[in-house]
């Protein structure tokens, strides 16, 4: 009898914990993480989710009179224009050898120096070189183009001055297709490599220190210790960061591109953030230049997941 009871109550099925209370209670109990997360929040809502509304004009022929519920649809019709433009290949072409650039060059740079630093025992010298190595980043890219033309140009710039007086001939940096990348990179490193090494730097503090000392007990020395301890310990934050750097693959900046295009260094410097003010803003084809911006975004959101998918098959956690 006692058993068939027991056997009754066992197959009472159990009643389902209120997900809604459990919500609020745990929005309650870290109430003051969420009011710090707040600002963010507000932020991306209202400026990246709300003007995604506005993505529907790259289905339409826009009219700004008409606005967005007056206008005319035309479907694919503008990323059929953008995909049979004979610019569109030499565009994406373009952006990819800058990206690729970004990928290759620069995105190891902030590692390394990170690295160099923590071996670093002087404190003064560390702090002064972190300064000097993060001032760029607080600049313009207006100020940075600025420094270049005036160390660049052939009229009275310092590295031109330089090469004739070892007795070479004047080289024009600015107008030389041939340089364009190699100083688009260069400006790069410059501005954002100290900026990116904050990063990892504190990944890197956060090494539990016994293991530096076990390694030294082994025999390691600082080049062993950095490639088989601190390496591996920033290893998910390396392909986080990596990750979201592949989404930005055609996102490369308007501002710093647009001051280095000229005539001449057009055909290599020419990328979809120009192209879209170039041919879509200043021509007053919002419809298409919104067509080409969603194509920016289909194409990154793609990359994301792909690298996520693949970090993640790799045994780290990824981005989501």
């Amino acid at each position: 009898m006692d058993n068939n009871v027991a056997l009754e109550k066992s197959k009472t099925p159990l009643p389902k914990p209120d997900k809604r209370a459990e919500l609020m209670k745990k929005i309650k109990k870290n109430k003051w993480i969420y009011l710090m997360i707040a600002p963010g929040l507000l932020y991306f809502f209202v400026y990246k989710y709300i003007p995604m509304y506005g993505l529907i004009i790259a289905f339409q022929d826009y009219k700004p009179y008409l606005g967005i519920t007056g206008s005319e649809w035309v479907g694919l019709q503008h990323f059929e224009r953008l995909f049979t433009d004979p610019d569109f290949w030499m565009i994406f072409r373009n952006t990819l050898a800058l990206f690729a650039l970004q990928i290759l060059v620069f995105f190891p740079i902030p590692i390394i120096i990170a690295l160099m630093l923590n071996e670093v025992r002087n404190q003064t010298f560390k702090k002064g070189v972190q300064t000097l190595i993060y001032i760029p980043h607080f600049m313009s890219w207006v100020v940075i183009v600025s420094i270049s033309f005036v160390m660049l140009t052939l009229d009275g710039g310092i590295i031109n001055s330089v090469i004739e007086a070892l007795g070479f001939q004047k080289i024009n940096f600015l107008m030389n297709p041939d340089t364009f990348r190699p100083m688009y990179i260069l400006q790069v490193v410059w501005r954002e490599a100290g900026w990116g090494t904050i990063i990892f730097l504190a990944a890197i503090a956060a090494v539990d220190p016994q293991l530096y000392e076990a390694a030294k007990m082994d025999g390691a020395n600082r080049l062993k210790q950095a490639w088989h301890i601190t390496l591996p310990a920033i290893r998910s934050v390396i392909v986080v960061l990596l990750i979201l750097k592949i989404g930005d693959v055609l996102e490369l900046g308007f501002e710093h591109v647009y001051l280095l295009l000229n005539a001449s260094n057009r055909e290599v410097g020419e990328i979809f953030d120009t192209y879209v003010y170039t041919a879509g803003l200043k021509q007053g084809q919002f419809s298409y230049s919104t067509a080409v911006g969603f194509f920016k975004g289909i194409v990154g959101l793609i990359l994301v997941m792909i690298a996520n998918w693949l970090a993640k098959k790799a045994g780290e956690e990824g981005v989501y």
